[in-house]
């Protein structure tokens, strides 16, 4: 059984991927989430969607009910782990028209864009706001604008090679399953 206690601190590559197999042979990833992603220790919380981050997408796939969980996880931290790796979680998992929620689809594009944003966020967040609006083309005209009207030269080469393969349509490799 995995404790709190055993997510606490920091650790390595390697025993992020012991709890991991730990969690694996529970075969719960659901449960795993459910317990410790709102933990108000920030370091329970990161090392948890950490090894989540690990998984499978077959494994992940038992997240997809809490997709609206972890997109509020992502708007409501104060913490930029927390929110970068659940971000992650969600790019993984799938997305349908209904999963659309406007709140998290502008806060997507706000990170997309902030200058002071960590890459990683901004470079997730582009994603999502890409694959949102898909569903909608007024949606995607806005996000194309918003694209095209940022200053390359603000932001990071990954930000950078997101923006660019969005805007030339070559936006398959941007996305794993």
């Amino acid at each position: 059984m995995i404790t709190r206690e055993m997510l606490k601190g920091s650790y390595s590559e390697g025993e992020a991927l012991d709890i991991y197999n730990k969690v694996r042979q529970t075969g719960d990833f659901a449960a795993f989430c459910r317990c410790f992603m709102h933990d108000e220790d920030y370091q329970v919380a990161r090392n948890a969607l950490w090894v989540l981050t690990k998984a499978e997408s077959r494994e992940l796939a038992q997240l997809q009910p809490m997709l609206d969980t972890l997109m509020q996880l992502a708007i409501s931290t104060g913490n930029s782990s927390v929110r970068r790796l659940s971000l992650n979680v969600i790019e993984r998992l799938e997305m349908h028209e209904d999963d659309l929620r406007t709140d998290f689809y502008d806060f997507c594009i706000a990170h997309s864009v902030d200058v002071n944003e960590y890459p990683g966020i901004q470079s997730l967040c582009m994603k999502l706001a890409f694959r949102m609006s898909a569903f909608y083309p007024e949606l995607r005209d806005e996000l194309i604008r918003i694209i095209k009207g940022m200053e390359p030269d603000y932001y990071s080469p990954a930000v950078k090679s997101v923006r660019n393969r969005i805007l030339s349509g070559k936006t398959k490799s941007l996305f794993r399953r």
